[in-house]
């Protein structure tokens, strides 16, 4: 993750919600510019790199190299 000083914009819950929407109806793993081009608005790069270091670190995205996956639990607990 990035140090807190050095970025400039946060993303909302909005954003990390149609990142993580994207992530789930892709077919397989995908690349950053192709998640890129599948978001229906603009996302600055920064604050996408922010998403997919938080996505990984709460276990949701599976970064081996280049291409990254969304993993998530099918199963709910309540």
């Amino acid at each position: 993750m990035m140090p807190q000083e050095n970025i400039l914009h946060f993303p909302n819950l909005k954003t990390v919600l149609m990142v993580e929407g994207v992530l789930k109806e892709s077919d397989g793993p995908i690349s950053k510019n192709e998640l890129k081009r599948r978001l229906p608005s603009k996302v600055m790069h920064q604050t996408l790199n922010i998403i997919i270091d938080y996505l990984e670190e709460s276990g949701k995205l599976f970064k081996p190299l280049k291409y990254f996956s969304i993993l998530y639990n099918t199963i709910r607990n309540y």
